[in-house]
């Protein structure tokens, strides 16, 4: 197959991420794509199955790369939709959400320029996928009665005040929290606990707290889990900020550990939520497929 072959470049995109950014920039990036003598194949993010339908119609010998636009969930969109369809081409992340916690991994600049330039660079990182009751998701599923903080929050707000809407929303929903008793079951030990909160991260950010999983590492085959136990609301307080600082996983109300293999039990109804989104009802079982999304990033591995 010759080089020339490989001109086009699908386009994935959400029109409602962030503030509106990336559609107001959309002319320029398909400019520069155009100066490198590459075709933008665009395709909007819209209810249904319009991103399958593209990539099972599509001839990958003839792309470059995937690019996708958005926020954590527009990439589990997409993300699932190249697996579904066996497509290995490399993805290229535009963060034009609101959080773009997977993005934060990979070193993305926030600016059109710098996001193409990423994009039509040499660099790449081979990452992990977490799969969750048989479905895919890049960065995180989080489980606990804080995960109703994010669903409930306006979009509009959201997309206003950015992050700092999480934390007003959070602020006002800590005097509900009440502990959920769990069950945690892997190959290697079964942890009982109960607990305020969780996440089983792939990624190092959730949230907007860019440290959460301070040791995860996206091509190490594993998952990891970061459990906050039921404490006390003062030393609830304490903990937020050593989290901030990524400075929390040795703090004795907080349970973490690796694995490749997980089973999530409770006698109670808990919300998840799964790369911002709403989640499955437990049991959740995990599981990782290695290293199966090259992903564009701006330093070599």
């Amino acid at each position: 197959m010759s080089a020339n072959k490989r001109e086009k470049v699908l386009l994935f995109y959400n029109p409602y991420s962030g503030n509106g950014m990336f559609k107001n920039n959309l002319d320029q990036i398909i400019g520069r794509f155009q100066d490198q003598n590459f075709q933008v194949v665009p395709v909007r993010a819209a209810n249904g199955h319009v991103i399958d339908t593209a990539l099972d119609e599509m001839d990958e010998e003839y792309y470059r790369q995937i690019i996708v636009a958005g926020g954590d969930g527009t990439i589990n969109i997409c993300v699932n939709a190249m697996i579904r369809n066996n497509v290995t081409l490399p993805l290229a992340i535009f963060p034009v959400g609101t959080a773009n916690d997977f993005a934060y991994y990979f070193d993305i600049p926030y600016d059109i320029d710098g996001m193409v330039d990423v994009a039509m660079g040499e660099n790449f990182c081979n990452a992990d996928v977490g799969i969750c009751n048989g479905k895919y998701f890049v960065n995180v599923a989080a489980l606990g009665r804080l995960v109703d903080v994010s669903q409930k929050t306006d979009p509009n707000l959201k997309n206003t005040l950015g992050i700092l809407a999480y934390y007003l929303k959070g602020a006002s929903e800590v005097k509900d929290l009440k502990p959920i008793p769990i069950k945690l079951t892997t190959p290697e030990k079964v942890y009982e606990e109960n607990m305020f909160f969780m996440v089983v991260m792939n990624g190092i950010s959730a949230g907007g707290f860019k440290k959460i999983s301070p040791e995860s590492d996206v091509t190490d085959g594993k998952l990891d889990v970061v459990l906050f136990r039921e404490m006390p609301l003062f030393d609830l307080a304490a903990l937020a900020v050593k989290v901030k600082q990524g400075t929390h996983i040795e703090d004795k109300n907080v349970l973490s550990f690796k694995t490749d293999k997980l089973l999530i039990e409770s006698p109670e109804n808990v919300p998840t939520d799964v790369d911002g989104e709403h989640g499955q009802k437990l049991p959740l079982e995990f599981n990782v497929l290695p290293n199966r999304i090259n992903i564009f990033t701006s330093k070599g591995e």
